[in-house]
């Protein structure tokens, strides 16, 4: 036969094999990408424990691996969910919770750290309890589990199995606020309290205003907002807190909530509904006490009640706020504007009506002094028993005519930048 009737021998030989090759990369690479992704999600049927040991190590990846891939890493952020841990891996990372940080009433917070160094706290719930420390564990993980804002602290991840059920944070290096508010050494400026006043303002305008479900925190008190290594703080302890729908005006809750001192007196009195204007209220008493550096009520050796949120009411009425501000509080001449102004969004936030209040995103914009606040009315009506039935009546309409924020504060020109004109005039 001759070399012009067909290709040689060895090159059909040649090329098959590298068809062949070429066909078995193709299949290979068609049942790797099924195994991959077209993989059906973990099934009841499924072993628990193998499951869950799986879906922590990923979660554990996400937290501390230095190399992951750009796929991998928006695959992670897709889930966006909590870890969960098993019992003793919290063991591991807590050294059998040698280094216990504090406990309450719903259990115990220990310092422990991942693998790559970073600390966490571990809040491992009382279950003796029973049903009260199930509702405060399902709370955080389906409040603080959803959200992620730099004034909130963040949920690593959680653990519930038959040994125990706990919560993962993210450890705060300086503690909470009360312990700087409350010391008589005064180891942070009151600029820094402003500051810190602000952030936790944010993170409160976030869970109200931007989640995609309000979120009511209920508990807003200097215990439950967390210093960073920077002092930057992060709203905390969402045991009480609630989802509820953002088009619905109220929530129906059942029983007292929060804080003695802190809580709105509409838990208490019921002239109002329950709506996320408990948590502005709360936060106003809050500014009272970084404005003074004390507790708002102190019992004297007389048992008369010193009341700092009355008292700032008076000498504002009067016109003195800047006698009580540099004289009682000790305020500097630098920071005793924004003193006032603090005084005066905190008058705001403890309106009777919740309507009154201000919503927290105006908050932030008084207490950063980009606009002017206006005049307060007066608070603590609740507190006159003679003038409740008064009150009923004249505040029946729950603030439907004041629709406007421009009640709270005017569009201004900043305070700093008027400063900044006049000084480059003259």
């Amino acid at each position: 036969m001759s070399s012009t009737d067909g290709p040689p021998p060895i090159f059909v030989a040649t090329m098959s094999v590298m068809l062949g090759v070429v066909v078995l990369s193709v299949v290979f690479s068609i049942i790797r990408y099924a195994c991959e992704y077209l993989t059906p999600p973990q099934t009841e049927n499924q072993n628990p424990a193998s499951a869950n040991e799986a879906a922590e190590q990923r979660g554990v990846d996400v937290i501390w691996e230095a190399g992951q891939t750009m796929e991998r890493f928006l695959q992670e952020i897709q889930r966006d969910k909590p870890v969960r841990f098993t019992s003793q891996r919290l063991k591991n990372f807590t050294t059998n919770y040698k280094t216990r940080l504090g406990f309450g009433g719903f259990g115990e917070v220990f310092q422990g750290q991942f693998p790559n160094g970073v600390k966490i706290a571990v809040k491992v719930l009382n279950r003796n309890l029973g049903r009260i420390a199930e509702e405060q564990f399902m709370a955080e993980v389906g409040t603080i589990g959803r959200t992620y804002h730099i004034n909130l602290v963040r949920l690593y991840g959680f653990c519930h199995d038959q040994h125990m059920t706990a919560l993962v944070y993210e450890f705060m290096e300086n503690g909470s606020l009360d312990k700087y508010l409350f010391n008589k050494m005064r180891s942070i400026e009151w600029e820094k309290l402003h500051e810190i006043a602000i952030g936790t303002a944010k993170g409160l305008a976030y869970l109200h205003e931007e989640c995609q479900q309000r979120i009511i925190h209920y508990d807003i008190k200097p215990e439950n907002v967390l210093l960073d290594v920077n002092f930057s703080p992060r709203v905390a302890d969402f045991g009480l807190a609630k989802l509820c729908d953002r088009n619905r005006t109220h929530v129906t809750i059942s029983g007292y909530k929060g804080t003695p001192g802190y809580s709105a007196p509409e838990f208490l009195s019921g002239n109002y509904p329950i709506t996320h204007k408990c948590d502005v209220y709360s936060f106003g008493m809050v500014l009272f006490e970084i404005v003074g550096r004390r507790r708002n009520a102190i019992v004297g050796a007389s048992e008369t009640l010193d009341w700092f949120p009355k008292h700032v009411w008076e000498e504002y009425d009067k016109g003195e706020s800047a006698a009580m501000i540099s004289g009682a509080c000790g305020i500097e001449e630098k920071n005793r504007e924004k003193a006032k102004r603090t005084c005066m969004v905190a008058l705001w936030c403890v309106q009777d009506s919740p309507e009154a209040r201000p919503p927290m995103s105006a908050v932030v914009k008084m207490l950063e002094g980009t606009v002017e606040v206006l005049p307060p009315p007066k608070p603590f009506r609740y507190l006159d028993i003679i003038r409740m039935t008064a009150l009923r009546s004249a505040d029946s309409s729950d603030g439907s005519g004041f629709s406007s924020e421009s009640r709270w504060y005017k569009e201004t020109t900043p305070i700093m930048a008027k400063h900044d004109i006049q000084m480059a005039t003259c």
